[in-house]
Formats: structure tokens, C-alpha cells, sequence
């Protein structure tokens, strides 16, 4: 039996959350649609994000996440 549902929880809250530790912005200023590369993501941020949301159950990369780098696009992507 897997229990892959129970373990992967990627509410847009809580991407958005996680977005904003790896960029280390205060909660609550990152709009959903805004370009998270104009904020400072760059590659080894983005990377740790895919290693972290990984290890909690997503099937994502670099590569789907680089093509639309906002945390509407991933909050989709991941649910």
C-alpha cells in the first residue's frame, strides 16, 4: 500500500511558504503570478527546491519548473 497521497501536501500555501525561505523573503510578499527569476531565483535555489519537494513525494525538475517560475505555475505542476 502506498501512502504517496498523505505525504505530498503542495498547497499553493505552502509552496509559496517554500519559495519564500529559499528566496528569504518575508511571508506574504510574492504574488502568485510574479516571476520568481526578477526575485532572485537562480539555479542552486531552484535546485534545493526540487530536491526538497522530491524528497516529500513530487515528480518534478529543473526543467518544469524553470519553463513558467512562478508559484502559481508550480502550485499546479505539484498538485
Amino acid at each position: 500500500m502506498s501512502t504517496g497521497a498523505e505525504s505530498t501536501p503542495f498547497t499553493p500555501q505552502r509552496v509559496r511558504a517554500d519559495v519564500e525561505a529559499v528566496l528569504e523573503e518575508e511571508p506574504g510578499t510574492l504574488a502568485e503570478d510574479e516571476d520568481l527569476l526578477d526575485r532572485g531565483m537562480d539555479s542552486i535555489r531552484l535546485m534545493s527546491l526540487v530536491e526538497k519537494w522530491r524528497t516529500d513525494g513530487a515528480q518534478t525538475d529543473f526543467v518544469e519548473l524553470a519553463e513558467d517560475p512562478t508559484i502559481a505555475a508550480w502550485a499546479r505542476l505539484l498538485s
